[in-house]
């Protein structure tokens, strides 16, 4: 268990969630010198709070790092960060005002005010904030100071492929780590980044399972979440997440991007010149045939490289079907992106005829749409490719990490 000790709380070890991490890592709190600020300062986002725990709601357990979780008690004090949440599954939350009582509204770590939440939630873990946390000078730590620095990359952008989905739980995390296995298993040293989302371990780890080299998320690089973020910092962590998986001599990067393309954020980026400039392909990940279709079409409208399509709806033969006759990509279970020939191929642009090299602007240097290609055929049987290659080549639906973040 990560914790962290302050000069005002004696003996007591503070338990550090996933969010604050970075805390422990750099060594603070490991000698007594955290202090607290009590004053009655509106919160930023990225600032870390010591709360307690005055009442266990829907989340009974703090994640922290390396995926692990840490079962949350009544009169338990834990360090988080304050942070604004989307999460249409789960919660709602939004930065409070002042340091009164408020939300545990994730379990990688987010205090906040929930404002709504989904039928089926528990009310929320109840917080007592019992002061902003300071370094030994008074001054109050906000992740931006505890991020990782970015080292300049030498060597040229390698083929990056994005996962995009329909909507939280379509199957992203699965999608990506299934990718990153058939990568791995095909010689690749693969990057792995989740560029936006809220902080949580488990997707991260499961990258880092599959065999991604090295994974990177915002958390890292110093936002507690990307939800209400002005658009040049989103653009910011995608950039500085890829240049980072580059220093470190990836030569293959596969991010993920949280939630649905419909959600503001998501929505934004795609759109940006640099997202179209940065990512070679993308895989698309959908929870049902419907909203596979009309996502992979309003991808294609803004003119967007979809290679294939996955997720959930591939648990269901009949979804699957129904997806197959409705759009103009190959669609894959998860099971055969861990095929190290067919990530491969996705990777190349072979997929789709091979997918061409654009200029600095994101668009084609040959003058051709992507989506113009249709010549998939060679591909349906892929769905059916062996899964011996991975223990992730069991799992058709969406792993816990996204569920109960």
């Amino acid at each position: 268990m990560q914790s962290a000790r302050f000069n005002a709380s004696g003996n007591a070890a503070a338990k550090v969630s996933y969010t604050a991490r970075r805390l422990v890592e750099l060594g603070h709190g490991s000698t007594g010198t955290l202090g607290l600020s009590r004053q009655d300062a509106r919160p930023q986002a990225g600032d870390l709070v010591l709360c307690r725990v005055t009442e266990i709601g829907q989340h009974k357990s703090l994640g922290q790092a390396h995926g692990k979780r840490n079962r949350l008690f009544v009169g338990d004090t834990i360090v988080v960060a304050y942070g604004a949440r989307y999460a249409p599954d789960q919660f709602e939350a939004e930065v409070p005002g002042d340091l009164g009582p408020c939300d545990l509204a994730a379990g990688g770590g987010i205090a906040g005010r929930v404002v709504s939440s989904h039928s089926r939630m528990n009310p929320p873990t109840r917080l007592q904030p019992l002061g902003l946390v300071t370094d030994e000078h008074g001054a109050v730590i906000n992740l931006a100071r505890l991020a990782r620095p970015v080292v300049p990359a030498l060597a040229p952008r390698p083929r990056t492929i994005a996962v995009l989905g329909t909507s939280m739980n379509a199957g992203k995390t699965t999608v990506a780590a299934a990718l990153i296995r058939g990568l791995s298993l095909a010689g690749r040293r693969v990057g792995a980044a989740k560029v936006t989302g809220t902080g949580a371990p488990g997707d991260p780890t499961l990258m880092a399972d599959a065999g991604a080299s090295r994974v990177i998320d915002f958390t890292d690089l110093g936002f507690p979440t990307t939800y209400q973020l002005p658009m040049p910092q989103v653009i910011r962590i995608l950039r500085s997440a890829i240049t980072d998986l580059t220093s470190h001599q990836a030569d293959a990067i596969v991010l993920e991007v949280a939630d649905g393309i419909l959600q503001r954020e998501t929505a934004a980026l795609m759109r940006t010149p640099e997202f179209r400039a940065d990512v070679d392909g993308i895989v698309f990940a959908a929870g049902d045939s419907v909203s596979a279709v009309a996502g992979v079409r309003l991808l294609h409208e803004e003119g967007l490289p979809v290679m294939a399509l996955s997720g959930v709806l591939t648990a269901s033969p009949l979804a699957m079907a129904e997806a197959v006759a409705g759009v103009d990509i190959p669609v894959f279970e998860p099971a055969a992106l861990s095929d190290p020939s067919v990530a491969g191929q996705i990777l190349a642009g072979a997929i789709a005829g091979g997918s061409p090299v654009r200029d600095e602007s994101g668009q084609p240097e040959d003058g051709t749409r992507l989506t113009d290609r249709t010549d998939y055929a060679d591909y349906t049987d892929c769905t059916a490719l062996s899964q011996d290659h991975s223990r992730l080549a069991d799992r058709s639906g969406p792993l816990t990490a996204e569920s109960v973040a």
